[in-house]
């Protein structure tokens, strides 16, 4: 077997503390950390060191770094285009960019280019593309992107602080913002856009597999204390139902359902922090149901696979760069037109 190929960690944040660490700690035979940055040399060199890592708190000094192999950005996302971009000048052997891939489709496009051009393979941190019980059942549901009439994410979590102190140990966490004035209709907006960009894009990818055409945003709810109701329509009636919430839970429910004319199709996801294998997928015909999974590894753990293979040429990206960008304009599309929509009905109250 050859050497495990060296990742770089750009951010060093609780998503790289409680998700990405444990994953590749899993995956040691093939991947293992070499290098660690963060702005805060604490946090870079407390992170580092659980994974006798190399630190620094810039990006030259990591992409500088030949034990560096595969670069991954989990970054805050206003930096993902630049640092994607250098990673592939860089000539590292493969890329991931953590979730929003950029702030806007201008960004993602000069991803897209940067990876085109270099030929570095970029993928983006949209863990349920890559579940093992998601592309189980993709080659069985037939004609049911055609069909599909009602489809609906529910992502219903307590808190991340809880997850990420169950799955490790953290080092720092983010400063929580300010309190904000949710009587101002601005600010509203802002909210519902936010949480669009930072929950609901996590099965934007699936439901743009099934509702493809936005034609409206006609609800566009903030749910306390932190969540949206949010309904989408499509051409010939399709509707999509996007329901987030955290709040004081410890009953999880992270689920996606499509309804057709003649199937259904329901996965049930385990929260991205807990390592306990894939989603679980239903699929029912007229010929009965028939399951998919679970499967000992979950998203992440298939994702970091899949970019071990990309950087190894053992494989070609599942997504072509272009999708990615096109994934990218659907959910800013959703979250522009859900803010108008969550403006307007502030500003009528």
């Amino acid at each position: 077997m050859s050497a495990p190929l060296g990742v770089g960690l750009i951010g060093a944040g609780p998503v790289t503390q409680a998700i990405h660490l444990p994953a590749l700690a899993g995956l040691s035979g093939r991947l293992r950390v070499t290098h660690v940055m963060d702005v805060d040399a604490g946090t870079a060199e407390a992170v580092a060191a659980r994974a006798g890592a190399a630190h620094s708190t810039t990006v030259e000094e990591l992409l500088a770094d030949p034990a560096v192999d595969v670069v991954a950005v989990c970054s805050p996302h206003q930096f993902h285009a630049a640092q994607a971009e250098a990673a592939c000048a860089a000539g590292k052997k493969a890329v991931l960019v953590e979730k929003p891939f950029a702030t806007g489709v201008e960004e993602a496009r000069r991803i897209a280019k940067a990876s085109q051009e270099s030929g570095v393979p970029v993928v983006v941190g949209a863990m349920h593309t890559y579940d093992p019980a998601w592309l189980a059942v993709e080659p069985h549901w037939g004609e049911l992107p055609r069909t599909a009439r009602l489809v609906r994410s529910v992502i219903q979590l307590p808190f991340n602080a809880r997850y990420e102190s169950l799955a490790t140990q953290p080092h720092s966490r983010p400063a929580p913002p300010p309190p904000a004035d949710l009587t101002d209709p601005a600010v509203r907006a802002a909210r519902i856009h936010g949480s669009i960009l930072g929950l609901a894009i996590h099965n934007l990818p699936l439901v743009r597999r099934f509702l493809p055409e936005i034609t409206s945003v006609d609800t566009a709810e903030l749910l306390a204390p932190f969540g949206y109701l949010v309904t989408l329509r499509g051409p010939d009636g399709r509707t999509a139902e996007l329901i987030g919430h955290m709040g004081p839970t410890w009953r999880p429910e992270w689920t996606f359902e499509v309804w057709g004319e003649e199937q259904e199709l329901r996965l049930d996801f385990t929260p991205s922090y807990v390592r306990a294998g894939s989603a679980s997928a239903a699929l029912r015909t007229a010929d009965g149901e028939h399951r998919f999974g679970p499967y000992p590894s979950n998203g992440y753990e298939a994702e970091w696979q899949h970019l071990a293979d990309l950087a190894h040429r053992t494989a070609v990206p599942r997504y072509d760069v272009g999708r990615l960008v096109d994934d990218l304009a659907y959910a800013i599309d959703i979250a522009d037109r859900a803010a108008t929509v969550q403006h307007s009905e502030g500003a009528a109250l």
